[in-house]
């Protein structure tokens, strides 16, 4: 299959390497990029704080940027969204990484779980986060009291492609099937040139979405074609080719 790849780099050439090994042709269309803010992270860091969280496997390879600032939190525990985040935050040296396996909810719940069992901390939880984001995370800790402080890490910034770029990835040939790894890259595939020109030519295209809520930024005339994978993560997404 020809599949389109949407993610920022360096997730993109990642996910190409995985899909070229399942004997897969690949069609790789950045529509966004992380910006950044170290200095805002260090601060966060250098304020009391009872463990981290983090909702996105971009936060945890922010990590690698901060150098030896990074060494006194190591042993500080780490409650990560998924296995693609907790696998970055172990190789930026943390030693307790905790992950639920699902989405921000689920790490969520996992937390309430664990203050239930050893007792709610007596300094709020660090939560890194970027823009734009679900709030279901944020929501969730807020119902169950537990104190937790957000600190907004990245930013995803819009990339518009060159619109050879786009027709390359796009027309030539047509994609037999597209990844959508987050709401807002679904809603700017869809604002994409030869999407609202010509969709007719895509009603044949695979729309793959890695949750529920990303699937809600699909148009209707794709619906029939849509799938959402099974958990959260790239691996149940991989399983729908």
């Amino acid at each position: 299959m020809r599949v389109l790849v949407l993610r920022p780099e360096p997730a993109t050439a990642r996910t190409a390497r995985k899909l070229v090994a399942l004997g897969h042709e690949t069609a790789l269309l950045p529509l966004s990029k992380p910006e950044h803010d170290i200095d805002a992270v260090k601060a966060a860091l250098a304020e009391r704080h009872s463990a981290i969280a983090i909702t996105s496997a971009e936060v945890a390879r922010l990590f690698g940027t901060i150098g030896e600032d990074l060494d006194r939190h190591l042993l500080t525990t780490i409650f990560s969204v998924g296995q693609a985040s907790a696998q970055a935050a172990q190789e930026a040296g943390f030693r307790t990484v905790l992950t639920p396996g699902g989405d921000g909810k689920d790490l969520a719940d996992m937390i309430v779980t664990h203050c239930r069992d050893f007792g709610m901390p007596a300094e709020p939880i660090l939560y890194l986060a970027g823009i734009p984001r679900a709030r279901s995370f944020e929501t969730r800790l807020t119902e169950a009291g537990i104190p937790f402080r957000t600190i907004e890490a990245y930013h995803m910034v819009p990339i518009i492609p060159r619109r050879t770029a786009t027709e390359a990835a796009l027309l030539r040939p047509v994609p037999d099937a597209v990844l959508f790894y987050s709401r807002e890259s679904a809603r700017a595939f869809f604002e994409l040139p030869p999407l609202a020109e010509i969709p007719e030519r895509f009603l044949s295209t695979l729309m793959l979405c890695m949750s529920a809520n990303v699937a809600k930024a699909v148009p209707q005339r794709f619906a029939a074609l849509t799938v959402v994978a099974s958990s959260p993560n790239e691996d149940s997404l991989l399983d729908l080719l």
